[in-house]
């Protein structure tokens, strides 16, 4: 498969999966539902491997490692992420999921002591200035009130999932398998979100509505085995700064998809705060050096 088709792979459907969610909305709590589908998701992962001949063991000291990324990557912060959508529209949960990449930078400087440099700051604060415009309409508007547990959801999502995410460089770095590591991962956040519901619940609902379904299997498959095989096949072969991209084109088409089913409305400032954070996404994931070699600027900067 060309890269190009694994690019769109990803970035069409990770940019979908978030309206996606809004369709579990209705009888089933939403934590029941992300139980349901990292289970489903993370036990397919597990079987599929198992039928690759892909060894799953691992040891009671990388289990614990695995099930703590689980927790932070597939449990708490989809629950997060669920929620919040119930409170602002799909599109601006997935906005705020990108700052993500300004909390990684921040947690691999705190946790690996990596050094920020200017490149990563002036990305970063791009970033930050493109999500506050995006969001400034909504929250200046006459529902700005009932629009905060909704930002401050899915900003606490971000947080959990990039705290995830090192805890995945940590797993990387010690050569824990990586497709068995996603799959255990997937079914211990499931089981954390399924304990949660039934400790604050008391029973399981479910819905056999096609539309609850249809978008279960959908996140399930598509969202969370496919696109994952599609971005890490991706990775491997240009690399983590090139596949990184993917993060810049996923909230453009969540607001897209957005706009056409939730009637969210483009502003001026969603323009010029989307082109901002998506601009600093680029200069934080970009080889400013390769770049201008590129473009035979590099040589003159070398000179």
């Amino acid at each position: 498969m060309p890269n190009s088709l694994l690019y769109l792979l990803s970035t069409l459907i990770w940019g979908s999966t978030w309206l996606a969610i809004t369709f579990q909305f209705g009888d089933v709590p939403a934590t029941a539902s992300v139980a349901y589908r990292f289970l489903l998701a993370g036990g397919v992962m597990l079987g599929w491997c198992t039928a690759r001949g892909v060894s799953i063991r691992v040891s009671r000291q990388q289990l614990g490692w695995i099930a703590l990324q689980g927790v932070l990557m597939f449990g708490v912060s989809y629950m997060l992420v669920y929620e919040a959508e119930r409170h602002i529209p799909s599109g601006l949960v997935a906005v705020l999921n990108s700052s993500m990449v300004i909390f990684n930078l921040i947690g691999a400087r705190l946790v690996f002591g990596r050094t920020i440099d200017a490149k990563s700051s002036i990305g970063a604060v791009m970033g930050i200035v493109g999500i506050a415009l995006v969001f400034w309409p909504e929250l200046t508007s006459v529902r700005g009130s009932a629009s905060l547990p909704g930002l401050g959801l899915g900003l606490c999502a971000a947080i959990l999932a990039s705290c995830g995410n090192l805890v995945a460089q940590r797993n990387r770095e010690a050569n824990l398998p990586l497709l068995p590591t996603i799959g255990y991962g997937m079914v211990t956040g499931g089981l954390v979100a399924l304990l949660f519901t039934l400790l604050r619940d008391g029973r399981l609902v479910f819905d056999l509505r096609p539309s609850y379904l249809g978008s279960l299997a959908y996140l399930a498959f598509l969202g969370s085995i496919i696109a994952f095989a599609s971005y890490l096949t991706l990775l491997g072969r240009i690399g983590a700064a090139r596949a990184g991209y993917v993060a810049v084109a996923v909230p453009i088409v969540a607001l897209v998809l957005s706009a056409q089913f939730e009637h969210f409305e483009w502003h001026a400032l969603t323009f010029v705060g989307i082109a901002s954070a998506a601009i600093g996404n680029v200069v934080m994931l970009a080889d400013i050096q390769a770049l201008l070699g590129r473009i035979g600027i590099g040589r003159f900067a070398r000179a």
